[in-house]
């Protein structure tokens, strides 16, 4: 009889610790669960959260590729959201929602007044901000719905999308595919790949917007930022790169050693809003980091890219509604560090080449990771 009880206290105890662990707010198991968050255009808006076995979770939505959140630990142990975002998906459709988290195409930055020749064949692409085509027009890749697919193993989901012919003024049916994959190391691993029927331009990335104190501090002046890059694109007063490549040495554009973001920011007009020209060679390499003093946390990206545009989050004004934990985002409450060739490459014969010609296919690849120290 009395080994009996014991059993059964055994048995009560090991049902008591896994019930524990399966409710924990940041399980330990590698997942992806799927919801639904809203409607768009009829169709229904899925989120997808990846969870890694350090409780790390990232968060996309197939409206617009869009990155909801990115939860991850100080040098505390405490878990934080550290992207800015809505509590609810209507908020990525309001008017003046500036493109948080989203995919950027099919040519991200700007394009000076929209036109562009390929072959000898001019093409006006949507104007959208101040006479200039501004992240691929008036309906890009951040407001459409993407096909979403799990994938096996790691925590991933590949997100496809076919632009079609002309849309927002760019030729040829672009066939786009995006993996996002949460990595046993904390990182945030973004792979685009791209194909189109037509000679075309392209250009890329991912607009998440970070603060990483998750809220705790309402301006990114005391984020210590490294860009390794010896030179930059100066740009005119639409933010159209002059097609010179400038030192950064001596002047507030540079991050060459690390500084706080705060320390020369009032010396830029409206803030950094800059194409860095990266130091690099060809493939992934790092290229910038981003620490936070008081939560610990340290992000490191890299990319094959051959641009970075950083942005200091200038336009921010605090009139965003619904946001997450009904935060206030006023002027330089976030950062964005965007993996890019550079803005206007078609009006710039020196810069990287930003053309895609059938049987080509573009391929860029960007690695967000985090951690603390």
């Amino acid at each position: 009889m009395k080994k009996n009880k014991q059993s059964s206290l055994l048995l009560l105890l090991l049902f008591v610790f896994h019930f524990a662990c399966t409710n924990s707010s940041h399980t330990s198991s590698i997942s992806t669960i799927e919801q639904q968050v809203g409607s768009f255009e009829g169709k229904p808006v899925m989120e997808y959260t990846l969870t890694n076995a350090n409780g790390m979770q990232v968060g996309i939505i197939n409206y617009g590729g869009i990155l909801t959140k990115i939860i991850t630990q100080d040098k505390q142990g405490n878990f934080g959201d550290v992207l800015t975002g809505y509590e609810k998906f209507e908020g990525y459709t309001q008017k003046g929602n500036p493109y948080f988290g989203a995919l950027i195409g099919r040519y991200a930055n700007r394009i000076a007044k929209g036109s562009y020749t390929i072959e000898g064949k001019e093409y006006h692409a949507a104007l959208n901000n101040n006479g200039q085509s501004l992240h691929g027009g008036l309906k890009g890749f951040d407001k459409v719905l993407w096909e979403v697919k799990k994938l096996a193993g790691d925590s991933s989901i590949l997100l496809t999308y076919t632009s079609k012919d002309m849309e927002e003024g760019y030729p040829g049916n672009l066939k786009v595919e995006v993996v996002y994959t949460l990595t046993a190391n904390n990182s945030v691993k973004i792979e685009y790949t791209a194909s189109c029927d037509k000679t075309t331009i392209i250009n890329l990335t991912n607009h998440a917007y970070f603060n990483l104190s998750a809220g705790k501090s309402s301006t990114i002046y005391d984020h210590i930022l490294q860009i390794d890059a010896n030179k930059y694109t100066p740009v005119d007063s639409f933010l159209i790169p002059t097609g010179a490549l400038a030192e950064v040495k001596g002047t507030p554009m540079d991050f060459t050693i690390a500084k706080k973001i705060g320390k020369d920011i009032d010396k830029v007009k409206g803030g950094y809003d800059h194409n860095w020209v990266l130091n690099k060679q060809e493939g992934l390499k790092e290229i910038a980091s981003v620490y936070e003093p008081n939560s610990g946390r340290y992000l490191v990206v890299a990319t094959t890219e051959p641009g970075l545009q950083f942005y200091s989050g200038n336009f921010l004004d605090g009139s965003l509604q619904g946001t997450k934990n009904a935060i206030v985002y006023n002027k330089h409450y976030a950062l964005t560090l965007e993996t890019q060739h550079f803005p206007d490459s078609p009006h710039q014969p020196t810069f990287p080449s930003t053309i895609l010609k059938p049987g080509e296919t573009y391929h860029q690849t960007t690695v967000y990771r985090f951690s603390t120290k």
